[in-house]
């Protein structure tokens, strides 16, 4: 943008909005949607400070049509007063100067998110246009910008960033607009974001915004946020408030059947920091100053094996950790540790050691610290690096939990024994899946394999091509034996239905053969030790009957690969065979061959007699409706099921992870009540000729 549209007595605020212009990944990390979003959370940002400093508890969030979006809040408003040192009011300080408002030194806040105190004026430089509104005192002031400059818009034909600007010359003016009642205060910032900067596909997403709005009114209970997304043709409205806190967070990200309570770990210690504070001359100088760091986590085991941990400081997601998540995680595995040594032959433990990911295995946990001007690793505040932090963080963690380990109370104990049990059982599977993955490698000529005697393998060494085939039952398997290719195809037979493995815990599922049989002849382990570049074979295929319970079987199969060897899944390795239903042989005039047809479901088979029908031509009858893989002959199998040339296969997807997870603990968890609803809404759109076809 030219200087000349700038007035002299603002050079000195532009010179440093410019650098924000220049390099605004500096500061937002991108001017994409992640940008944008990052731009919106620090104006949010300074309306849940205000909140976690007791002042206010609504915030609400406006998308508007127009591009622009609209923060405000009930707290106590920016302040309007002239701030002695520039002369400027306290608005328009906070979004023109950087490094300024009440996160430094000895301002209001005590432990703040944002942008180190350069949120608002950011912000402010990256928009086209920004309107603040100020309720306090009984009155309402205003103010608006452009591109960071102040001044006044001319909205006679309406609000937009595209009408003439005034920005103002001799002094800047902070206009009364309104009055409000006694006692009402408030700030409401709406802006448009300029396109300038951010590049054209930029927009804001909901989902994204849902997503931290429900985590930001988990950790300010009493907080209430309320979303409106006008920006499509109907208006979604979402609301967000809980008072439960981080506890009511990790019930609300755990997806396993628990085994532990949540429980609660909090505490606090001071540590000591030299950091460079501005003296009464205005210089800069260092000085030692005493800290406080807050520590409240949640925590809680469940049956899974998988661990999800989010972590926060002063209620900003630490994505990537830091020095409070180290602490954590050691001072976790610590005292899980030693309380697995102190009761070995209880346990049966033996002298192996736990590890941190036996400790961690199916732990749901919310960490959050709070202190004055933590050190972050980046502006965009992904990892936490204040040193004294983990010290803290280890030694309230360590103490909480050998409280729990040591109270005289009967849940506490019985809960305490039964993570010990898990961690133990997490650290046998561990070391067995590591000796099966050593050990169960592709056999060559000069290695026994001690495989399961039931496996039909194949001949070819090499795993690209190779294909593995999961057949129901041992009369399927004698005519896939014929049917196969023997050089890259092998056979694994399983009787009936194995474990519904999302009930069940890991030594539950380890112990049964069925499962058992399939991670072996894998042989890349299982859970987190799952390798998927020590698979045995290159495509794994589930040959069912094509009934309701080859599909119950199918689902069961599929819910192992997906709760244990995830990457299997993920990276496409994971099929389904497609059966025919029925076989029509179509009668042929004179010496010709009769021709014949496979067909895969009812509605294909009417169709096909449908224009036989037409064509005027028969078929031989009964039409041959196979109930199972077991009434095909080789030739038949081999043709439709088994020749690469020409079956058909269904390759299993996870196209959104979290919600695959979500339906496999709806369809196959432990929770009754929620299945049983599914069904019945599901019902009437059920269509009943389906359930042999």
């Amino acid at each position: 943008m030219p200087n000349s549209d700038y007035s002299a007595r603002h050079l000195s605020v532009l010179e440093g909005l410019d650098a924000v212009r220049k390099r605004p990944g500096m500061y937002i990390g991108s001017t994409d949607s992640r940008g944008l979003m990052h731009c919106l959370w620090e104006i949010i940002d300074n309306s849940v400070d205000e909140a976690l400093a007791g002042h206010g508890n609504q915030i609400d969030i406006v998308l508007h049509a127009d591009t622009s979006v609209e923060v405000s809040d009930r707290a106590r408003g920016i302040p309007v007063d002239i701030e002695p040192k520039t002369g400027l009011s306290g608005v328009e300080v906070v979004f023109t100067k950087l490094h300024a408002g009440g996160k430094f030194g000895s301002g209001s806040y005590a432990a703040s998110g944002g942008l180190h105190g350069v949120g608002a004026s950011v912000v402010n430089a990256l928009s086209q246009r920004l309107d603040v509104q100020v309720d306090r005192d009984g009155k309402t002031y205003a103010m608006s910008f452009r591109r960071g400059e102040p001044g006044v818009f001319d909205d006679a034909t309406g609000i937009s960033p595209s009408n003439p600007f005034k920005p103002f010359e001799d002094a800047s003016v902070l206009r009364e607009v309104g009055k409000v009642a006694k006692g009402v205060s408030g700030t409401r910032v709406r802006y448009w974001s300029d396109p300038q900067i951010f590049i054209k596909d930029a927009v804001f997403a909901s989902e994204e915004l849902f997503s931290r709005a429900r985590q930001t009114a988990f950790l300010v209970p009493g907080l209430a946020i309320g979303i409106e997304d006008r920006r499509g043709q109907e208006i979604a409205k979402h609301d967000f408030k809980y008072d439960g806190g981080i506890a009511e967070f990790v019930e609300y990200l755990a997806k396993d059947a628990a085994l532990t309570a949540t429980w609660k770990l909090s505490g606090s210690g001071d540590f000591n920091e030299t950091v460079p504070v501005l003296d009464e001359s205005g210089n800069m100088v260092s000085r030692e100053v005493s800290r406080k760091c807050d520590v409240d986590i949640a925590v809680r085991w469940g049956t899974g094996y998988d661990t999800e941990v989010k972590s926060f400081v002063n209620i900003i997601a630490t994505p990537k950790g830091g020095t409070h998540i180290a602490g954590f995680e050691q001072s976790v595995l610590k005292v899980l540790r030693s309380q697995v040594e102190a009761n070995a032959r209880k346990l049966k433990a033996g002298n192996d050691k736990v590890e941190k990911e036996d400790a961690l295995a199916g732990l749901t946990a919310v960490v959050t610290v709070r202190l004055a001007e933590p050190q972050f690793e980046g502006q965009t505040k992904e990892i936490l690096g204040t040193p004294a932090v983990k010290n803290i963080v280890a030694n309230v963690v360590s103490k909480a939990l050998l409280e729990k380990f040591n109270s005289p109370k009967r849940d506490d104990k019985s809960q305490a024994a039964l993570l010990l049990e898990k961690v133990v059982a997490e650290m046998k599977s561990r070391i067995s899946a590591r000796t099966h993955k050593e050990t169960q490698r592709r056999k060559n000529a000069l290695e026994s394999s001690s495989l399961p005697t039931k496996l039909v393998d194949c001949r070819t060494q090499e795993t690209a091509g190779s294909e593995l085939f999961i057949v129901e039952g041992d009369s399927a398997l004698g005519t896939a034996k014929l049917a196969r290719d023997s050089e890259f195809q092998a056979l694994l037979p399983i009787r009936g239905k194995i474990l519904n493995v999302q009930k069940a815990s890991v030594s539950d599922m380890l112990s049964n053969t069925e499962c058992a049989s399939i991670i072996q002849v894998l042989g890349a382990g299982s859970g987190r030790s799952f390798d998927l570049d020590v698979a045995r074979y290159g495509k794994v295929i589930l040959m069912s009957d094509a009934d309701v319970d080859g599909a119950h079987i199918r689902t069961l199969l599929l819910t192992l690969f997906f709760r244990y060897m995830r990457p299997l899944v993920e990276a496409g390795r994971v099929f389904a065979a497609v059966p025919p239903l029925h076989r029509v042989e179509v009668i042929n005039a004179g010496s010709k061959a009769n021709e014949v047809i496979y067909t895969y479901s009812q509605a294909e088979l009417e169709e096909l007699l449908s224009k036989l029908a037409k064509a005027g031509k028969k078929y031989k009858e009964p039409i041959q409706r196979y109930k199972g893989l077991g009434e095909m002959d080789a030739d038949q199998l081999a043709e439709t099921t088994m020749d690469r040339s020409r079956r058909t296969l269904r390759r299993v997807r996870v196209e959104d992870a979290a919600a695959a997870e979500a339906m496999f603990e709806l369809l196959m968890g432990n929770d009754v009540a929620p299945r049983r609803d599914f069904i019945i809404d599901s019902a009437d759109g059920f269509e009943r000729e389906r359930i042999d076809a």
